[in-house]
């Protein structure tokens, strides 16, 4: 080797020693001290061992911003590829710069030519404040590519899985690109989302609030519905999000991955009994189902602390992915709100883009009623899930454990010929009608119970009466077409496997040519 290679090389390797200390170790070390990871650290931790590849290492190196604040190329998760960037906060606090959000855009671009996944882990203020001295060859229209991205974001939705996880504080156009992808994940106590900082409201509203209490990872989890999951640490956020990447295919195109969690597909869940009430009244935890129903009891569930009177999550039936998608009697009788319309069209508009069969399990006393309700527009959102359901051409399967009242019966596809819902079982101790057998009977036979001798006994007269012709599934299976059985509760986890099964081949219908729907937003 000559010298000129030999001190080319030397300086190369040197740049890009330099390169991948980003802000240096000063600023790492704080990092640590406070118990967080750096931009690569975080790499390392979500990909595959020795699998990232970085582009663009060199930008910035000569303006004294190492990659330009953001790491970013390609790497694998359990052997499959993605695209993937991360924010480095110690290069000018992670800020979006020119080049920065050039790389940002670029690498949600190559997801979406090469067919990958995209995952974003963010951690910045927003733009970064132009600097004369400090400029790229390309320009001052290179400071537009950090709001950019959005334009990339969207032509990927539906296309490819796209993945964010908030990692530190982040506002501004920051928070925008990950508010488009199909997931968001938050650390507890170190993540935040928001347009204005507590030192803008403040200042604007008098309003003295802390990073937490506006825009915290328990406000956007639990309260405003923004993110899908919050958790402990940075290391159990990127573990969540390769668990999340084991049900998901590569792209719209791709099946989702078969994993065979060794458990037996006959299987009987006879605990079923045990774990559903046959009152109607009676409160219970649908995940304890969900966990009996699905392979060894694994369920990865999204948005598990906001509108819980739904759970929405995925699972496996003899290996395959399914999306669940389930009232809870135990929060709110499992009634349809607001909120959980949204929870529910979300989530199943997620699983009809990427080929994820729909389970719905159904125990709802309908529509929670009241002003609150109606002042919120439960009509307008209750309209989106009728939407999703119509839209939808996944696999889609129906069980009512329990009950199904009133627009319950909508919002939750139990009427196959206008929901297109694929296949519909009961169990034997469903109740049906406008409103439960109880209700029903008070309403329209409460002056003859309360005139007569013995009310307690009239009133259990009619009401074996009423659940004998109005709240009978057997009754209802003689007449109604679109029942497909009526099984035993022991009997659900084969039935589902083998109707999934049957409906592996289920083709997508023809629509009729448009540009897209209008969706009541």
């Amino acid at each position: 080797m000559d010298e000129k290679y030999r001190e080319r090389i030397e300086r190369l390797r040197k740049l890009k020693e330099d390169a991948l200390k980003g802000g240096g170790e000063a600023k790492i070390a704080r990092h640590h001290d406070e118990g967080r990871l750096t931009a690569r650290e975080r790499l390392d931790r979500l990909l595959d061992e020795g699998s990232f590849v970085e582009h663009n290492l060199l930008i910035g190196h000569r303006e004294g911003l190492p990659a330009d604040g953001v790491a970013a190329g390609h790497g694998k998760i359990h052997g499959r590829p993605v695209c993937v960037y991360s924010q480095d906060a110690t290069v000018k606090g992670g800020s979006i710069g020119g080049m920065h959000g050039f790389k940002m855009y670029r690498c949600v671009e190559w997801a979406l030519q090469m067919g990958m996944p995209f995952i974003g882990l963010h951690e910045s203020p927003g733009a970064r404040i132009p600097d004369a001295s400090a400029r790229s060859v390309f320009g001052e229209a290179m400071e537009k590519h950090g709001g950019a991205i959005f334009y990339p974001n969207t032509q990927a939705s539906g296309i490819i899985p796209q993945i964010s996880a908030i990692m530190g504080s982040c506002a501004g156009i920051s928070v925008y690109s990950p508010a488009l992808t199909d997931f968001i994940f938050m650390v507890d106590r170190q993540s935040h989302m928001f347009i204005t900082g507590p030192n803008v409201v403040q200042a604007v509203t008098g309003e003295r609030l802390t990073k937490d209490e506006l825009g915290g990872a328990e406000v956007h989890c639990r309260v405003s519905g923004v993110a899908d999951g919050r958790f402990a640490s940075e290391q159990e956020l990127l573990d969540g999000i390769r668990e999340l990447m084991s049900f998901l295919p590569q792209n719209a195109d791709d099946t989702p991955p078969v994993v065979d969690l060794g458990d037996d597909p006959e299987r009987l869940t006879g605990e079923l009994t045990d774990i559903v009430p046959s009152d109607a009244a009676k409160a219970y935890d649908v995940r304890q189902a969900i966990s009996c129903i699905v392979d060894a009891g694994a369920f990865f569930e999204i948005k598990p602390e906001f509108a819980p009177e739904m759970v929405t999550g995925l699972a496996r039936l003899d290996g395959r992915p399914v999306g669940i998608v389930a009232n809870q009697p135990g929060y709110l009788a499992g009634s349809l709100t607001v909120d959980s319309s949204d929870k529910q069209t979300r989530f199943m508009r997620f699983c009809d883009c990427f080929n994820i069969p729909i389970i719905l399990l159904v125990d709802t006393s309908a529509y929670l009623p009241g002003r609150d309700q109606e002042h919120l527009g439960i009509i307008r959102h209750g309209a989106k899930v009728l939407y999703a359901l119509c839209e939808s051409s996944v696999p889609r399967i129906g069980i009512v454990l329990r009950k199904a009242y009133g627009g319950g019966n909508l919002g939750m596809g139990v009427i196959p010929a206008q929901a297109g819902t694929d296949m519909l079982f009961y169990w034997p101790i469903t109740e049906l009608g406008v409103m439960g057998a109880r209700a029903s009977v008070e309403l329209f036979f409460g002056d003859t119970i309360r005139n007569a001798p013995n009310p307690d006994e009239v009133r259990s007269q009619i009401m074996r009466e009423y659940e004998e012709r109005y709240a009978n599934p057997l009754r209802e299976a003689s007449f109604n077409p679109f029942i497909n059985d009526i099984i035993e509760p022991g009997d659900t986890r084969r039935v589902l496997i083998r109707s999934l099964d049957f409906l592996s081949t289920k083709r997508r219908p023809p629509r009729y040519p448009r540009r897209h729907g209008n969706m009541p937003m």
